[in-house]
């Protein structure tokens, strides 16, 4: 199968969130299974300045964006991933936007992106059987393809499937943008691209692409609601019958705590010695303390991830006082929306040598964070996939997270009944119920054999890609499938 991961971002060139991880590692998979599979993504200038052997094919494509026909040059890596580079819309500092806001050209940048991939499909000769467009900023490739290249034989086979990984982000412009599309405007109604007086490029590819899909099943049947739809909700309960979910996994050579060079010591689930050596050595970093008496008794809490609403962090902040009153140690690493960086930091100088805040990003730290450990938070509004609980029950601790999207579909509640479980999980949206889940992760904390067995039952979960891009091969049948059916049908928005 040739198989094509169109993506903003992906790992190791660039990074912002969960996206990049997801993408990377899933081409990589992939080309293990024996599939012809390759990235595209817009070359970045933080690419062009990294450690990446790129090579020129000296292959230009022309890709008309309103009434201009922009540049474009395709260059390679020593992994044959493609990526397209055009110095007008990617040689900034950032991908989407600095501080201060999103980048003001956002709709004509990724005009670009989505009908250059088609270019560059074109001008490679490669026709691939799946374009896998992932998130709004490749919305507008199944669009084209039932659009503007529809007569085009050179993608007659080719099927889509797209991959919401956070309905949240739409990527919403206004009316006048529709122009450098060169979609006819016959498209801008309700059952087209229209969103509220505006254009949507995510609605653009949930109307058209073959198949979709979101990042963990719950998540998949939450978007159908109006809590978590997102305004889009009617739409796809429309494509209900083409709608899956399948979790993400998590690079088992990059996170694997008995060969993790990042953390102080080694361990699996055979020999757990290492882990209190990472809890000890990360106390002692962060709270100027090698007790070991520490170690063997006060929880440590980890949180790492994006400093956003979204995360419930207000729920943190609100019962941060309540929390504090347990003599816990609180770790949070990362980097997001500036009123959390400014409360988490004054409750770091409030609760000195309790609270450690470290606002960024920090690889090693975060390795050190999963490994030292011994609960890690995850209280978010909603959450399509999260990497984050995946790595923790690898790396034996235990999560304590909200009952909503990935967590509900991957984190098995605790029964002390049947001492069975991986985790504990609570459903209300407030900070009693998610101290209610944390007051019960301590009762076991004081039980050492209740919290190994947790931790192996949690280790024994098989979260790598394979599984997951097994799955994804699945629904690419779909799509292929999907395409061959629905080939002369005309579609709601036409």
């Amino acid at each position: 199968m040739r198989i094509l991961i169109a993506t903003s971002e992906a790992v190791p060139y660039a990074k912002t969130g969960g996206l990049a991880d997801v993408t990377g590692v899933m081409c990589r998979e992939y080309r293990k299974m024996g599939m012809d599979a390759h990235l595209v993504m817009p070359l970045y200038k933080k690419i062009k300045d990294g450690r990446f052997r790129l090579k020129d094919t000296e292959i230009r494509i022309n890709v008309p964006v309103g009434g201009r026909k922009i540049k474009g040059s395709i260059f390679t890596d020593e992994y044959a991933n493609y990526f397209i580079e055009c110095d007008e819309f990617f040689d900034r500092e950032e991908l989407y936007g600095t501080p201060e806001g999103d980048y003001t050209d956002n709709a004509s940048r990724f005009v670009f992106f989505s009908r250059g991939i088609l270019e560059t499909c074109r001008a490679l000769n490669f026709n691939p059987d799946i374009i896998h467009c992932n998130d709004w900023q490749t919305g507008l490739v199944p669009l084209y393809l039932k659009t503007l290249y529809k007569t085009d034989k050179f993608f007659k086979n080719t099927a889509t499937l797209l991959t919401i990984h956070n309905l949240g982000y739409q990527g919403i412009f206004p009316v006048s943008e529709i122009l450098f599309t060169n979609l006819g405007w016959e498209l801008f109604n309700p059952e087209g691209i229209e969103f509220y007086g505006k254009i949507n490029f995510l609605k653009a590819g949930i109307i058209s692409a073959d198949v979709l899909n979101t990042v963990s099943y719950t998540y998949s049947r939450e978007i159908l609601t109006k809590e978590f739809g997102s305004g889009l909700e009617g739409v796809l309960k429309t494509r209900i019958d083409d709608l899956y979910g399948i979790i993400n996994g998590i690079d088992y050579q990059e996170w694997d705590p008995l060969q993790d060079k990042f953390i102080p010591a080694n361990y699996n689930k055979n020999d757990l010695t290492g882990k209190t050596i990472c809890k000890i050595e990360l106390l002692k970093s962060l709270f100027k303390t090698s007790k070991k008496e520490d170690a063997l008794h006060i929880p440590l809490i980890g949180i790492v991830g994006r400093l956003a609403e979204q995360k419930g962090l207000d729920l943190v902040t609100d019962s941060i006082d309540e929390l504090m009153s347990f003599g816990v140690r609180l770790v949070i690493l990362g980097k997001g929306e500036e009123v959390f960086h400014r409360n988490f930091l004054e409750i770091a100088k409030k609760y000195k040598r309790l609270v450690s805040v470290t606002i960024g990003f920090d690889e090693q730290l975060a390795h050190r964070i999963y490994a030292g450990s011994d609960l890690f938070l995850m209280p978010s509004r909603y959450e399509p996939c999260g990497l984050g609980q995946l790595i923790s029950l690898r790396y034996a601790t235990i999560p304590v997270a909200r009952k909503t999207g990935g967590p509900a579909d991957t984190i098995q509640d605790y029964n002390p009944l049947l001492l069975k479980g991986t985790g504990f999980l609570f459903s209300d949206y407030t900070p009693s119920a998610m101290m209610d889940a944390l007051k019960r992760a301590f009762c076991v904390y004081t039980d050492m054999q209740k919290m190994k067995k947790i931790i192996i039952n949690g280790m024994k979960k098989d979260f790598s890609w394979k599984k997951s891009a097994e799955k994804y091969v699945e629904i690419y049948k779909l799509a292929i499938k999907n395409k061959k059916i629905n080939k002369n049908k005309l579609m709601p928005w036409t």
